[in-house]
């Protein structure tokens, strides 16, 4: 063998090391081996779904608990809560996290930039009223939200180094072409407001987490055809009994929607 190829089979021998060194455990190990932790807000916790419980209305049939239940992992635990912000998951939820986590999983953003103080404006007021509320957001969304999301995700490597991330978006709320949407609903203007605050907030998080090194798993081609208004919604309109519910997925948009975008990006 030449030195060139001799040095050459050392180098790709090299790198090949690296790479497998540098795995994420939970690439590296079948699932019933992992050690799972989901974090974020209500949408994390199940907020929608059935059987919520405690101050934080986490459920088992939100996506990470039905995710535990089809895959059995070695340990599974969720401390995402309804109401979380960025500021709030960085002094609360990580300390679930440690060297031993092989899978993190986190909605996380959409309170930070009001996402409930924007569906309340835009049910009560008028169409420019929604739209000039969304411009709100968005305008937080760009000069706030970078160094949140920054310092978040820093600090979910830094506690769990060894983890597959597993960062989701959220689902466009709104069907914009019914023509009614039920008592109290929203307009089309307004349901058009709404769905491209979404998608701002979606393509800043993505943009955010894949510099981080995570990976991202959009959901909006899983609820395309489902939105609120729809005739087959997988999201709650507005609701009187629970109202937290309200603009939250349903089981079905659990199990249908963000299960499946969650499986997808991990293959």
């Amino acid at each position: 063998m030449s030195r060139a190829t001799t040095a050459l089979a050392c180098l790709i021998s090299s790198v090949l090391l690296t790479l497998a060194a540098a795995a994420p455990a939970a690439a590296a190990s079948p699932a019933s081996e992992w050690d799972y932790v989901a974090l974020g807000d209500s949408y994390s916790s199940g907020v929608g779904a059935s059987g919520q419980t405690g101050v934080c209305l986490r459920s088992p049939n939100g996506y990470p608990g039905l995710w535990d239940k089809a895959n059995d992992p070695a340990s599974f635990r969720s401390v995402a809560c309804s109401g979380a912000t960025t500021d709030t998951l960085r002094s609360s939820q990580l300390s679930a996290l440690n060297t031993g986590t092989d899978l993190v999983t986190v909605t996380i953003g959409g309170n930070d930039v009001g996402f409930a103080s924007t569906i309340i404006t835009c049910t009560l007021t008028s169409d420019s009223g929604c739209a000039a509320k969304v411009a709100d957001g968005i305008k937080k969304l760009n000069e706030q939200m970078p160094a949140k999301f920054d310092a978040t995700y820093r600090e979910i490597r830094a506690k769990a180094p060894n983890a597959t991330v597993i960062v989701l978006g959220y689902p466009m709320l709104f069907d914009e072409k019914a023509p009614s949407c039920g008592f109290a609903g929203m307009s089309i203007p307004k349901r058009k407001s709404l769905n491209a605050g979404a998608v701002e907030l979606n393509k800043a998080i993505k943009a955010h987490a894949q510099a981080a090194g995570f990976r991202w798993s959009d959901v909006t081609d899983e609820f395309a055809g489902h939105g609120i208004c729809g005739p087959s919604p997988w999201l709650h309109g507005l609701t009187v009994i629970p109202p937290t519910d309200s603009f939250h997925p349903t089981g079905t948009g659990y199990q249908s929607g963000y299960l499946p975008a969650l499986n997808s990006v991990l293959g």
